[in-house]
């Protein structure tokens, strides 16, 4: 039996809470420029990885996690990249470091585990092209006709000046599921510099189109260029599509970073809804001024051929800092979910991360603040060039880097798109409290502020995000503090990790609680 104790106050000036519980993954081994991928056939089944050879495994949906290091006789060398296929099996690819007689990033590798990251083969590898150094590159499991496809950056000398050397977009494909792989090729018209900055082309991620095309774009001397095949890589367009001119170029400064970027990430919509065949393109830029980096989206509707208007993706006031986008689709819904850094509600270098969500075709966006704490970055310490996100079936995990006082780790937020019916962006109109005890055994108290009259629902869910108990359904609140007394044995809670949501017409709120 619940109890209800209501206590009218004077409301304080609102403050933006975050709504979603944040899991911290790991804080060893420096790591930085995380990537996670969910199993499309059990969304409790998570993969996600670091700089400079770590993993780690979840078996409960992201609220647990088990840490590991991968070894390879090629050498493992940052720039971790995921990908699962459509039995479960898991593909980690990341750069090289081989002994003698190779050379530091001379190569691709891929290595792949079929039991869920308790083994992983010694790797296959691509694109070893002599003295080139091979870099910054991304995959994608076709699921219809199970072939594998990656772009990277091929350098003829990484961090050279000299006019001679170039750097190129490469391309390879597996049709066994990374045993072997294809002779790379190249798919950019427009070269670039070997610099690793403006000039030079990098950043190209692939989506699959509805008929099996393999869509990607990346930034470089010209902007941002798309390219298509639509013979599984046998050929590519000619030209290259210009999408967007990338004022300022893709590396830019963002105070106390140690170095930024706005490489783009392509996206195409596979769901079967109203935007099927939707191809987007998401990234930064500093077209707005050094002080004001914004995160863009543009989409197509006609292949590629065509891009339409540009479109902002997070929604503040002008004059403050996002960066660093990653954005992907659920493809059971057609939604998009954008991860960024922002600095919106700071007039510092304190940093938090948000989540931009879309479900109309990447018309509008909503924006939501998902880290609970913000943190202060040092650009004395390297911090990585991206973040990762992944979604399906309604099931959400971002992963990202924190840097606070020189401490790096890697986190999640415990997301499912449910919490998000009938939130309108960030304005929180509840201030939800950490339940106590915590841990709980037999009963809790659960306590919240109302800045208005509200409908309340109060739900419990287990680890697997089911629901367990509707502690409050639909019950119309007044507004100030209320303490809920929850009896757990009522609702025959076991011992465990639980989540509660208190959702209002405008805002959902999440919570940890421990039952011991």
């Amino acid at each position: 039996m619940k109890k209800i104790m209501l206590f009218f106050t004077i409301m304080s000036p609102i403050i933006i809470w975050s709504q979603f519980t944040n899991i911290m993954i790991s804080d060893s081994n420096s790591p930085n420029e995380p990537a996670i991928a969910i199993d499309i056939n059990n969304t409790d089944r998570l993969i996600a990885a670091s700089n400079i050879n770590n993993y780690y495994i979840s078996n409960d949906a992201g609220v647990t996690w088990e840490e590991n290091e991968l070894t390879s006789s090629i050498g493992v060398w940052g720039d971790p990249v995921l990908l699962v296929d459509d039995e479960g099996s898991y593909y980690f690819f990341h750069l090289s470091n081989p002994p003698a007689p190779g050379h530091w990033i001379d190569r691709i590798i891929c290595q792949k585990t079929t039991d869920n990251g308790e083994t992983w083969n010694d790797g296959s590898f691509f694109g070893l092209n002599g003295e080139k150094d091979q870099d910054k590159e991304w995959a994608i499991f076709d699921n219809e006709t199970r072939n594998i496809y990656v772009f990277w950056t091929e350098f003829d000398s990484y961090g050279s000046a000299n006019p001679a050397h170039k750097t190129r977009i490469m391309f390879v494909k597996s049709t066994d599921q990374g045993a072997t792989w294809s002779i790379p090729i190249k798919v950019n018209s427009i070269d670039g510099n070997c610099v690793d900055v403006d000039d030079t082309v990098e950043g190209a991620v692939p989506a699959i189109g509805p008929a099996g095309e393999i869509y990607t774009s990346w930034s470089g001397p010209s902007g941002i260029r798309f390219q298509k095949s639509t013979n599984q890589g046998d050929s590519w367009l000619s030209e290259t599509v210009l999408v967007d001119t990338q004022p300022g170029g893709w590396d830019f400064g963002v105070s106390d970073i140690y170095r930024a970027n706005g490489f783009p990430i392509t996206l195409c919509d596979l769901s079967g809804g109203s935007h099927h065949g939707t191809i987007y393109i998401n990234w930064s830029d500093q077209r707005n001024g050094e002080n004001d980096t914004d995160i863009w989206l543009k989409k197509s509707t006609d292949g590629g051929s065509t891009w339409g208007e540009l479109i902002r993706v997070n929604n503040d006031d002008s004059g403050h800092q996002q960066f660093f986008t990653w954005m992907t689709i659920d493809q059971t819904t057609g939604y998009l979910y954008a991860v960024f850094y922002d600095r919106r509600d700071h007039d510092s270098s304190l940093t938090d991360v948000y989540l931009a969500r879309s479900t109309d075709g990447g018309e509008t966006f909503t924006n939501h603040k998902i880290s609970e704490t913000p943190f202060l970055p040092n650009s004395s310490v390297f911090f990585g060039d991206y973040n990762n996100i992944t979604a399906h079936n309604g099931v959400i995990r971002p992963i990202w880097t924190r840097l606070h006082e020189g401490d790096l780790s890697v986190w999640t937020a415990i997301i499912n798109e449910d919490m998000f019916i009938g939130i309108t962006d960030e304005n929180i109109d509840v201030n939800l409290e950490q339940n106590f005890p915590n841990p709980a055994k037999d009963e809790t108290y659960v306590s919240f502020k109302l800045r208005n009259k509200s409908t309340v629902n109060l739900t419990i869910y287990d680890s697997k995000t089911k629901i367990v108990a509707k502690v409050i359904e639909n019950e119309t609140l007044a507004f100030g503090k209320h303490v809920i007394n929850i009896s757990l044995k009522q609702y025959n809670l076991k011992k465990g990790v639980y989540f509660y949501t208190l959702q209002t017409q405008s805002n959902s709120t999440t919570k940890k609680m421990i039952i011991k």
